[in-house]
């Protein structure tokens, strides 16, 4: 049986924590393995897509390495530190975790269904940045051995700071209203922080290792497509696409350090 780990934490979480260790309704001891589904209904979805590419221009920043001693459990899952995800470009300049979504142009309303799941993985959030709409759900996941607590900073829906003490915890919540971008982060732990898109649909992408992406499900017409990344900022291009039919766009993006 797992025991809740008590570290030097910020004392705005005495009261959850504590109510977290005592078991609740919201917690479950199985462990559901990471799993995302940003499918939607309401207005029809077309036989059009966008694809593409985002790269990171000139040299890779030189990755940071984050030292994790000051919580025994993270340190054991990564003695040696794990590289900052503040520019992670692959070897063929793609740039990973990029949101890239339908900024304008969707006619209509769309509806969530499914859930979109984040964990708290080797002291990480995993994924690190994710889609989501408004009103979807969210399972918030504690794999780890050790206290966490998820922290939504968002602007545009009720923000909520919760206390996940146990490993096999779940919790579930919703972001009310669309928002691009909601940082998340642990109090416990400073380095873990990820970002969600809420949006209104459910046409949108993260880039992948090789930095590509796909929004499909398109109904015809012009849509104006953000990619955003947390330190390079966003860049925006309008496309238009027929039925059946594909397009292929790219950005690029340098270091604003």
């Amino acid at each position: 049986m797992s025991k809740c780990r008590w570290l030097a934490i910020p004392s705005v979480l005495a009261l959850s924590i504590a109510s977290g260790c005592g078991g609740g309704g919201d917690e479950s001891e199985s462990h559901t393995a990471p799993a995302a589904s940003d499918a939607g209904s309401g207005a029809g979805f077309g036989t059009a897509s966008i694809t593409g590419k985002v790269t990171f221009d000139g040299a890779a920043p030189e990755a940071k390495s984050i030292r994790m001693n000051a919580d025994p459990v993270c340190s054991l899952k990564h003695p040696d530190g794990r590289e900052d995800y503040d520019y992670v470009v692959g070897a063929d300049g793609g740039l990973k975790w990029t949101f890239v979504y339908v900024k304008e142009g969707v006619a209509g309303s769309y509806e969530p269904s499914g859930e979109v799941v984040l964990d708290q993985k080797g002291c990480t959030f995993e994924p690190h940045v994710f889609g989501i709409m408004a009103g979807q759900d969210l399972k918030i996941l504690n794999s780890d051995e050790t206290l966490h607590n998820v922290h939504a900073l968002s602007n545009e829906s009720r923000q909520f700071n919760l206390a996940m003490p146990r490993m096999g915890m779940e919790l579930k919540q919703k972001f009310r209203n669309p928002e691009v971008m909601v940082r998340i982060k642990c109090d416990v732990h400073p380095w873990m922080e990820c970002w969600a898109g809420v949006l209104s649909h459910p046409f949108h992408s993260v880039t992948s290792e090789d930095g590509s992406f796909k929004i499909d499900r398109l109904p015809a017409g012009t849509y104006t497509i953000e990619a955003w990344h947390e330190n390079g900022g966003t860049q925006t291009q309008t496309v238009t696409v027929g039925d059946g039919e594909s397009q292929e766009i790219t950005f690029s993006f340098k270091s604003s350090v």
